[in-house]
């Protein structure tokens, strides 16, 4: 298989070439630096969840970042349902930023230049996604 020359895309292919499952990973990054997001997962039974959680974020992400074909507009409509779960909107974009984090240290030298502005260019555009969704939020 021919490595994608999207750079976002691409860090998530070296990252599974040198990692299994990233789910603990993220995971154990977020509830250390966000300790209060720990208390909105089950204690029994969150791991599923917490997999297919990082399985769809991911899928929107590739999309987001690339053709975005549909998969993209999860992120808009999960800031809605973040929402109702009473998450706040700085915890529901961190959850990518520490997606990015636990990529970086996963790809460690691999982790390029190219890969670094994609990701900060995607972060800074998912955070401006979350913010006009709030905006439209606040004149309904």
């Amino acid at each position: 298989m021919t490595p994608s020359s999207n750079p976002i895309e691409r860090s998530f292919e070296l990252a599974a070439a040198a990692c299994d499952d990233l789910t603990p990973s993220v995971y154990r990054r977020l509830f250390r630096e966000h300790p209060e997001a720990q208390a909105m997962f089950r204690t029994e039974g969150s791991e599923p969840v917490k997999g297919s959680m990082l399985s769809l974020t991911i899928q929107a992400i590739i999309d987001f970042a690339g053709e975005r074909r549909g998969h993209f507009r999860l992120i808009e409509s999960e800031v809605f349902s973040h929402d109702a779960y009473g998450t706040p909107r700085e915890l529901f974009v961190a959850f990518f930023a520490v997606i990015a984090d636990c990529l970086r240290e996963i790809l460690g030298e691999q982790w390029s230049d190219e890969i670094d502005a994609a990701w900060h260019k995607l972060l800074r555009d998912i955070a401006a996604v979350v913010q006009q969704k709030h905006l439209v939020d606040d004149r309904a």
